[in-house]
């Protein structure tokens, strides 16, 4: 295959989220419309994450090449710099959920990290769908029920939540700031 060329290499090896959208973001301010980004990433969770952060934005995602533990996403640049990068309505905090599942059973927390995050720290009968796989998964969970989405730092989350509200669900909540400050009951697999 031949060698993607990007006007832009951003390198963001190592980082965790947010920090490969927050920095991807930055350095797509200063691009021209029509100019390519290639971000080099080591956090699997950054496929999913700039793929949705891209749709948001109004970007247009070209794709990710995966060489060994770097997976290089390419994004354009869109002429529509005027796009104002959507916030799903609903949120709530970490502590207004943990009250929430010390008063009910039937609460459903769906955790929308990558599955290596997920098994070793996660709220106890919380639902593991990765972003990635959401698209193909969201049959899984319940429109009729209230939905609490969680991620690492409520970025992730707040991209699952529009995607589960574009496809019906009304009922959908992100939590902020997410498994990054959650100080309730927790479990490993």
């Amino acid at each position: 295959m031949e060698k993607l060329k990007a006007n832009v290499i951003l390198d963001a090896k190592g980082l965790a989220c947010p920090m490969p959208i927050v920095k991807t973001k930055k350095t797509m301010s200063g691009l021209e419309a029509g100019q390519v980004l290639e971000v080099q990433a080591t956090d699997k969770g950054s496929k999913a994450d700039i793929k949705a952060w891209s749709e948001s934005t109004g970007h247009q995602y070209l794709g990710t090449l995966e060489e060994g533990e770097v997976l290089r996403h390419y994004i354009r640049k869109s002429s529509n710099d005027e796009k104002i990068e959507r916030k799903h309505p609903n949120v709530i905090n970490n502590s207004e959920l943990e009250r929430k599942l010390e008063a009910s059973e039937n609460i459903v927390v769906l955790d929308v990290r990558e599955t290596a995050e997920y098994v070793f720290n996660h709220i106890p009968n919380a639902i593991s769908i990765p972003l990635g796989e959401l698209e193909q998964r969201s049959g899984e969970l319940d429109k009729e029920k209230e939905i609490y989405v969680v991620c690492r730092t409520g970025s992730r989350s707040d991209l699952a939540a529009q995607k589960l509200a574009e496809k019906g669900f009304t009922k959908v909540i992100n939590v902020i700031p997410g498994m990054i400050q959650w100080c309730g009951k927790t479990t490993t697999l």
